[in-house]
């Protein structure tokens, strides 16, 4: 799980906790939900500015060891 994954559960859990105590319609729990949903948005946004790999850049994550996945150098 990534660094930003692992937050978004801390962040839910909180979140869960602050409404249990003061309730649905409270404030702090408005701002524990809005945190999550920051949260979630910032890590659609780095999924977005991720390069995307072609099939033969997965293939060769996959199967370093392929021969269609060696390197040469001049």
């Amino acid at each position: 799980m990534t660094n930003i994954q692992e937050k978004i559960q801390e962040e839910l859990k909180e979140a869960r906790e602050v409404c249990d105590v003061n309730g649905k319609d409270s404030p702090e729990c408005a701002a524990a939900w809005d945190a999550v949903e920051e949260l979630q948005a910032e890590a659609s946004h780095q999924k977005d500015n991720e390069p995307h790999k072609t099939s033969l850049e997965q293939y060769c994550d996959d199967n370093p060891d392929a021969a269609e996945c060696r390197l040469y150098e001049d």
